[in-house]
């Protein structure tokens, strides 16, 4: 299986950065599938939240029924949004319960593809790989320097912005729990970075993640160093064939590896960047029309405009801080005539100049 990961070349050849970046691309070009597409089996994530539910002692009428859910159908991800949206408020620690039990999962294929990874590289690359599977709310991209692993978490098919919060603790704590139990109990030097003020409480982060936390950054990112990812798990044995992961990559769930339609547009518009990211080429590359492609994306929150944004401060941002490159070599990478404009639309997208950066 081609790992998403990138390999970091000559720090000083931006063009050459930029196609590492795309390295972290996903290795095959899959269907996405949108925010009312039914591509979740109860099975799956609306079992766990049921279960969760549950242990709380809620009645399905007082959460399950107002989100026009049945227990047993195909789900959306517009529906088990829903689901988390009626439990956030009966149960403030919803994320961080429901996250540690997400991973491996019991999600078919991609779940023993998990379990059957060597290190947890390994198992990161295949979370990346097939993130319908295990990770349908958000979609996470792995990047990979000569001495770290930072796992970057995007829309996937949107969310209001209240569950945001709650979407990104859920995964990095699935994360992190999944990383010490297939890892023999081994806790890890985990640095968190969240697109977010700054909690009043951080109790339960600190349980569940750990004391390295940072807030009101740019992007919602986990770090890690690379040898401490790529020590071997306990039980691993050298040249055990991943045949779960093979069978995914030979078409055994043609579903497993699809994307949500806003992680696919980030794809085609990161594979765009320095070129022509228009709206009428995103159009062409989904075979919709622009006006089709814009009300798709009005329907979920957002436009074109900010998703290109978006794209260009993540390229950005890894450009100055994991390459070391300058305002004019990110720049020219990014497609801007001179340095004067990098920086007028970089102070946009984030508040900041690039030197402050």
């Amino acid at each position: 299986m081609s790992a998403p990961g990138l390999d970091i070349g000559d720090p000083h050849d931006s063009s050459d950065a930029l196609t590492a970046l795309r390295h972290a691309l996903p290795s095959r070009a899959a269907p996405h599938y949108g925010a009312d597409h039914a591509v979740l089996p109860w099975a799956y994530q609306g079992a766990l939240l049921a279960e969760f539910a549950r242990s709380r002692g809620l009645a399905p009428s007082e959460w399950l029924d107002r989100c026009g859910v049945t227990p047993g159908q195909m789900l959306s991800p517009r529906q088990l949004l829903s689901m988390l949206a009626a439990l956030q408020p009966l149960a403030r620690d919803v994320g961080f319960v429901v996250g540690p039990l997400s991973l491996p999962g019991h999600y078919g294929l991609a779940s023993q593809a998990l379990q059957q990874a060597g290190d947890l590289r390994q198992a990161l690359r295949v979370l990346c790989e097939w993130p319908a599977r295990l990770s349908p709310l958000l979609t996470p991209r792995l990047i990979e320097t000569a001495d770290e692993l930072v796992l970057v978490w995007t829309e996937a098919n949107g969310a209001p912005a209240s569950l945001q919060p709650l979407l990104v603790d859920m995964q990095m704590s699935a994360v992190v729990a999944m990383a010490q139990w297939l890892g023999g109990g081994r806790t890890l030097p985990w640095t968190f970075s969240f697109n977010r003020t700054r909690p009043r409480e951080l109790s339960q982060h600190a349980a569940y993640l750990g004391p390295t936390l940072h807030f009101g950054c740019q992007v919602d990112a986990m770090r890690l160093p690379l040898a401490a990812a790529t020590t071997p798990w306990p039980g691993a044995a050298p040249g055990r064939p991943a045949l779960a992961a093979g069978a995914l990559t030979q078409g055994a769930d043609p579903d497993a590896g699809r994307r949500g339609l806003l992680a696919a547009l980030y794809d085609h518009l990161l594979a765009e960047i320095g070129g022509d990211p228009s709206l009428e080429r995103s159009a062409r590359r989904f075979g919709v029309s622009p006006a089709t492609l814009k009300r798709q994306l009005a329907q979920l929150g957002t436009h074109h405009q900010a998703q290109l944004d978006q794209v260009r401060v993540h390229a950005a941002l890894y450009l100055m801080t994991l390459r070391g490159q300058r305002g004019e070599a990110v720049a020219r990478s990014l497609g801007f005539n001179d340095k004067s404009n990098f920086r007028r639309s970089f102070k946009r997208w984030t508040g900041m100049t690039p030197g402050l950066l």
